[in-house]
């Protein structure tokens, strides 16, 4: 279990305003002082080989994705948990909610390594600190590509503005290549804006309290239309069990 000094820009930041960005010179200090990011290369270089998507209920074809699941329980490490499928209700997600949908599998040495124990460990830390009163949690990791073509944006969210209906959300940036766009927009749960920003940068990050915000992101298109342009993240969530 990490036992990462407390970030109170942070804390107080999640607090106040349910959702915070930060940028990858505060961010990646922050992972470092959880943990080892000795195999990052490695890590983001995974994101080339994933399969694509085919549960996207709009026809596309421009998201490629990886999914694990993980146990964190009371005094315990972090484990993997059986592979098994990602499910949201219809009341989360209109255009995906309401059936299993099985991804591919994290790759077993990249969700044993280094870079993603890290990054579990400094997001459990956190929301502990935020939630002292829950000690176990059904943790999920989301490996996302989102591909833009000419003629054919990425849509990073195609249901739109929502909620994941967890507790708590990480979103990292891996690498952004050739794009333009993709900028994240929070609501609060009147659907009244309450900020913008774009990850522009590796280690860029989004950190989410589910329950009190809305959160979506605007289509990305190639800068240069003979060249492979593409949005890669990582998304983790943290729920009560």
């Amino acid at each position: 279990m990490s036992f990462l000094p407390a970030d109170d820009d942070l804390d107080q930041r999640l607090t106040r305003d349910a959702y915070a960005f930060f940028a990858a010179a505060r961010m990646r200090p922050l992972l470092a002082a959880a943990g080892p990011l000795s195999d990052w290369e490695r890590f983001a270089a995974s994101w080339n080989d994933m399969p694509v998507d085919t549960y996207m209920a709009d026809g596309g074809r421009y998201r490629r994705r990886r999914h694990a699941v993980f146990e964190a329980l009371p005094g315990g490490a972090i484990t993997r948990a059986p592979h098994q499928p990602h499910y949201q209700s219809r009341d989360y997600n209109p255009l995906h909610g309401g059936v299993e949908r099985w991804f591919e599998p994290v790759a077993e040495d990249i969700a044993a390594g280094a870079s993603l124990t890290t990054i579990l460990g400094f997001c459990r830390a956190l929301f502990e600190r935020l939630d002292p009163a829950s000690r176990a949690w059904h943790v999920e990791t989301h490996q996302f590509r989102i591909e833009a073509r000419t003629g054919q944006a990425g849509k990073p969210t195609p249901e739109g503005m929502h909620r994941d209906g967890v507790d708590y959300v990480l979103v990292l940036l891996i690498r952004r290549q050739n794009i333009r766009r993709g900028t994240t927009s929070i609501h609060d749960l009147d659907r009244h804006l309450l900020g913008s920003f774009t990850l522009t940068d590796p280690f860029d990050a989004a950190l989410v309290h589910d329950a009190r915000v809305y959160h979506g992101v605007t289509p990305v298109e190639p800068v240069d239309p003979a060249a492979p342009a593409y949005r890669d993240v990582l998304v983790v969530t943290f729920k009560r069990r």
